[in-house]
């Protein structure tokens, strides 16, 4: 058995070994010392299948082996089974039914990226950044991010329980939701909030959202808008070339958006605006936070770099890598990152984020904001904590509607546009003159 595997390994790595061994002489001798480790995974396998209590198949167990591997590498690679593997692959084709929560793993927690616009977790009052610590009573310490969106998935009508802390605060939050389907409209609201000035919100990039942009800011200009706030606000990205689409919808004709780095040749590439803008004169702001990701980065990076707007708001989520899905031959697949987006300036935005030119906080920046994941489970072991729900205490700090009146952050994206307008309409003539 140990030499059948050991055969077995051997030819994949020879395989991987015969991609690089023309071009790359060091991947093949890195391939040939990977061997060597190889040898310790089959003698594990070896011992397990031939010495444990109860029988194994040997296929659960090199499923087991390669969920392991891809869970040291970061929180966005994992392997699909062939039931998982079609499951992703139907949700990307249209509905799916769940809470709406855009998830991933940060410091080895399970965090909230951004729910989504009018779905459950939208409605409940889940927020960018909350940390999932249990799943319908299942604790999440050593759970994969595959088998929470497994958990979080579900018939439509079905019910499901998180529960979360927000900011690395001591209590604990239930939120009870019923599954739903998902599907979100690209652009939640359009509108003129000023004279001049139109407001635009954008809570995911699709397919048809450049031409939908397009449309609703050529009717906002239509109206008088000579600025425009687009908010960017929760969004948790989308397609990569819906977010270029609408760069270009702004920059000059050749200015570079994004760029991309990886270890293959294939993984380099970068993108520029290929038109002149379309809207080259309108005056932009961006309002981005912390539930701001991918596509939604990607956007905001480009428009800070090429000087052609503000960003406004808080550090963005700092989701910049890109993941490709290589299908296996027994249909399962390998969701890998092969790798990181960068800005036109050259900062990656893989863990780090976008800044904004101008930090308009919403809420208190927690003390614990940097607390461990042991310390947040340990805190559940000895179960002497507080715990309160919804309905005792009242959670929300920051408004998921769009509230004109006291969003800090849009009234500050305003005030800079009607600063701007007042500065450009002082003419030479009526400005104080300094002669010599």
């Amino acid at each position: 058995m140990k030499k059948i595997l050991s055969v077995i390994i051997l030819f994949f790595i020879s395989v991987s070994a015969s991609v690089y061994s023309e071009e790359n002489p060091q991947e093949q001798n890195k391939t040939s010392k990977l061997f060597e480790e190889v040898e310790i995974l089959s003698d594990a396998i070896s011992v397990i299948l031939t010495d444990y209590v109860e029988e194994v198949k040997p296929k659960e167990l090199v499923y087991g082996a390669i969920r392991g591997i891809t869970g040291t590498l970061d929180g966005y690679s994992l392997f699909l089974d062939p039931e998982e593997f079609k499951e992703i692959s139907e949700e990307t084709r249209g509905e799916f039914g769940g809470i709406g929560i855009q998830i991933g793993t940060k410091d080895g927690l399970l965090k909230v990226i951004a729910p989504m616009e009018d779905t459950p977790a939208f409605k409940a009052g889940v927020k960018a950044g909350d940390i999932i610590v249990k799943i319908n009573d299942e604790m999440t310490k050593n759970m994969t991010l595959n088998d929470a969106v497994k958990k979080l998935r579900g018939k439509s009508g079905t019910e499901v329980t998180i529960t979360i802390i927000r900011d690395g605060s001591n209590s604990t939050f239930d939120y009870k939701m019923i599954r739903s389907a998902i599907k979100v409209k690209s652009i939640k609201e359009f509108k003129m909030i000023e004279s001049a000035i139109g407001y635009v919100r954008i809570v995911e990039f699709q397919e048809r959202t450049k031409d939908d942009l397009e449309n609703v800011v050529k009717k906002l200009i239509s109206e008088g808008a000579k600025g425009l706030i687009i908010d960017l606000r929760n969004n948790p990205g989308g397609l990569l070339d819906s977010a270029i689409e609408i760069s270009e919808l702004f920059l000059k004709k050749n200015e570079l958006i994004v760029y991309m780095e990886g270890r293959t040749p294939s993984s380099k590439a970068e993108f520029r605006s290929k038109n002149d803008p379309v809207f080259s004169d309108i005056k932009l702001i961006f309002l981005i936070n912390g539930g701001s990701a991918s596509a939604s980065e990607i956007l905001a990076g480009a428009i800070k770099d090429n000087k052609r707007g503000i960003l406004v708001g808080e550090t963005s989520f700092g989701k910049g890598s890109i993941q490709t899905i290589v299908p296996l031959k027994d249909l399962s697949a390998v969701r890998l990152t092969t790798a990181a987006y960068f800005t036109p300036s050259g900062k990656s935005l893989m863990n780090n984020g976008i800044t904004p030119d101008i930090e308009i906080k919403t809420r208190a920046v927690s003390k614990n904001i940097h607390i461990k994941k042991d310390d947040i489970f340990n805190e559940f072991d000895n179960k002497e904590k507080l715990k309160e729900t919804l309905k005792e205490k009242e959670i929300s700090i920051e408004e998921d509607n769009i509230d004109f009146e006291h969003d800090i952050q849009l009234k500050t994206a305003v005030n800079i546009l009607k600063g701007i307008s007042i500065f450009e309409s002082i003419t030479p003539k009526n400005a104080i003159r300094h002669d010599k």
